[in-house]
């Protein structure tokens, strides 16, 4: 009882290692995930081949793709021996490679896994890379196509596999726009080390505007021309901090760094009242700034590190959203703001001393006004707006009454969805402009 899995190649018949063809030479059948590849028509005439082709149209997923061709090939290993080949290396995007190993442990079969060469290994003698020398990312075609963010750092190259329809092309360049511009160039490999292979370099955004994908369609994206990732920011922070580094930044603690970071943030709203998309980007740099510097300080007294501070804001995102990660059904805002209240209290145990900590005491007044309004549930009309105004002239407490009127007016803007602050800075700007 044994499984062989032999990888194919990248696509040329005189690929296939010495090993790969002795254990062609010995085989009498062999079944292949797909039939779908240049090397098989070059297989020995002796072979019963048998393709998988045809799960692919009878599953609605790749994962029940993958498994089922998986326990083919395990109910298989248990009667004998087979031998199973896939495109490419055995170990490089082979899902059924790695339930079949998985399976076959479980179940005391014996494996063996003949490499084959892969489509980095084309792929890098095509373009005449090192993927070592900066690191290269690889990524499969329809990861990416799934993401929402690219799980890539922009500052190192990165091969992307199997962009084998013009679909998968448009899903991954949806995804890699969110971090690479639409002009950056990418390079399409087709067939790469094959009597077929095309090179293509063109601009990202047109990456899906051609028909011919296939199977053996790569993309090939170079790191951006300027350090662009948050490592790229995280190692200039550190370089700032370290003993021979600024002695004005090695000076700052979390405390010295509050009056700063304060200002920064209301530089950053300055921008959005201008509608000022240059100088937002330039100081959204400035804030984020500030998050490192913080986080940098904290690693380097072990109190926490960057990575920390977003599994946390991650998990929490995750956590009072479970309407689009979890299976809870919303009807509109107004549910999704009350389940996010209610995860809260559940968060903070159902404290009510918490809860009201929950409100920073050194917000902006008008800003804490509204908060304050909503968590105790404050009656909001102008009657009394009204109220407040007509007991002025008869106190002397002055400052009282007119806190009174704000408040009020603050509790009314909050009930109609307005942001006191944001309404207020807009009117006294345009008063002196």
């Amino acid at each position: 009882m044994s499984v062989t899995i032999l990888g194919l190649g990248h696509g040329d018949p005189r690929a296939l290692t010495l090993e790969a063809m002795d254990a062609l030479a010995g085989a009498h059948e062999i079944f292949l995930r797909t039939q779908e590849h240049p090397t098989v028509a070059a297989l020995p005439k002796h072979l019963r081949i048998h393709s998988f082709d045809h799960i692919y149209e009878s599953q609605s997923t790749f994962d029940s793709i993958y498994s089922a061709i998986a326990n083919e090939i395990i109910k298989r290993g248990e009667k004998g021996d087979v031998l199973y080949a896939v495109p490419g290396h055995p170990m490089f995007a082979e899902i059924t490679v790695q339930k079949i190993l998985s399976q076959a442990r479980a179940k005391n079969i014996s494996t063996r896994v003949i490499a084959g060469v892969s489509f980095v290994d084309a792929v890098c003698a095509a373009l005449e890379l090192d993927p070592l020398a900066r690191g290269m990312q690889i990524a499969d075609a329809t990861d990416v196509a799934r993401q929402h963010f690219p799980h890539l750092d922009a500052d190192q190259p990165a091969l992307i596999g199997q962009v084998y329809n013009r679909a998968i092309a448009s899903d991954c360049k949806l995804t890699l726009l969110v971090l690479y511009p639409p002009d950056h160039s990418v390079t399409r490999i087709d067939g790469a080390g094959t009597a077929n292979q095309k090179i293509e370099t063109l601009p990202l955004a047109e990456v899906d505007r051609v028909d011919d994908f296939g199977l053996l369609t790569t993309l090939y994206i170079p790191p951006l021309p300027r350090p662009s990732s948050t490592n790229a920011l995280g190692e200039v922070v550190g370089r700032l901090r370290a003993p021979d580094g600024c002695p004005w930044d090695r000076a700052q603690t979390h405390q010295s760094l509050r009056k700063d970071f304060l200002e920064e943030c209301y530089e950053v709203l300055e921008t959005l009242d201008e509608d000022d998309m240059p100088h937002l980007q330039e100081e959204l740099g400035d804030l984020l700034l500030h998050i490192f510097l913080q986080t940098q300080i904290a690693s380097e007294a072990g109190e926490f590190t960057l990575s920390d501070v977003v599994a946390d804001i991650s998990e929490k995102l995750i956590r009072r959203h479970p309407h689009v990660f979890g299976d809870v059904k919303v009807s509109g805002t107004d549910e999704i703001i009350a389940n996010w209240e209610t995860i809260k209290r559940a968060e903070n145990g159902g404290n009510a001393k918490r809860k009201k900590a929950n409100i920073p005491p050194r917000l902006p007044a008008l800003m804490r006004a509204q908060k304050v309004a909503k968590r105790v549930k404050i009656e909001a009309n102008l009657s009394n707006i009204g109220k407040a105004i007509a007991r002025l002239p008869r106190t002397r407490k002055r400052e009282q009454a007119i806190g009174e009127i704000l408040f009020a007016l603050a509790a009314y803007a909050a009930s109609k969805h307005v942001d006191a602050e944001t309404a207020l800075r807009v009117v006294a700007n345009r008063k002196i402009s």
